[in-house]
């Protein structure tokens, strides 16, 4: 099967999550929206249908076949055991499941550092509110979340990754998480990094796997930068 992801151009966001577990299973996939303007006009009339009975509410989504499935954790769901990125066993599914929403929480968390007021709203709008919830973040959030997934590596099977020796999507989806957050906290992961070192171990066996070493060091990439979820601001990160 062709997958089709759906999301906006311009920026990783929420759907690196999607487009790392294609990568690392070389999965024949487009990425839709990025490849001209009509795939965008593609994007939103699949987003603004009104005869769609199951539309989704934003990007990402996947068209896999004829089904459309919306939302992060469910994609990947959708996708683990497809691309053997999940453990065979149901309870190992709903616990990689389960893992991928507290990422999901994660993430709405790290955002929110830089949109704490309103997502309409330009982040020089809200920069006082904006300090005020990252010094909360760093010192408390931040390290109860890394505090979190650091105890499920150890606590796991002997392994390189979460689940031993098979890559997961949770794998890679930390991978992503490590990397925004050495990119938007490069001073705060400096001095929190000591107390990860399974998170890191994850991160660096994920970089140099050879699909997704070759997507890093690909134009399918994009860069970090200051449209997306993990955001560098010299002044937030102190």
């Amino acid at each position: 099967m062709r997958y089709e992801l759906y999301y906006w151009p311009g920026i990783q966001g929420r759907g690196e999550f999607i487009r790392l577990a294609l990568e690392a299973a070389a999965a024949d996939y487009r990425d839709v929206a990025r490849e001209s303007d009509a795939g965008m006009a593609t994007m939103m009339q699949l987003l603004e249908d009104p005869e769609n009975t199951r539309p989704p509410f934003a990007p990402p989504f996947l068209k896999a076949g004829r089904q459309i499935i919306a939302q992060v954790a469910n994609i990947l769901l959708y996708l683990g055991p497809r691309l053997e990125l999940v453990p065979d066993s149901e309870p190992g599914r709903l616990w990689a499941h389960q893992l991928q929403l507290t990422i999901a929480d994660f993430v709405a968390e790290i955002h929110d550092v830089h949109h704490p007021v309103a997502v309409g709203l330009y982040y020089e709008e809200q920069k006082r509110e904006a300090r005020r919830r990252t010094q909360h973040f760093t010192a408390e959030r931040l390290p109860k979340f890394l505090d979190y997934f650091e105890r499920v590596w150890t606590n796991g099977p002997n392994g390189d990754y979460l689940f031993g020796r098979k890559l997961s999507y949770v794998d890679l989806s930390l991978f992503q998480i490590i990397a925004g957050l050495n990119y938007a906290f490069p001073a705060n992961m400096k001095k929190l990094a000591p107390d990860y070192r399974g998170l890191i171990g994850i991160h660096n066996r994920v970089a140099a796997r050879p699909n997704i070493a070759a997507y890093l060091d690909s134009e399918r990439r994009l860069p970090f930068s200051e449209h997306g979820i993990f955001r560098h601001y010299p002044e937030l990160d102190e």
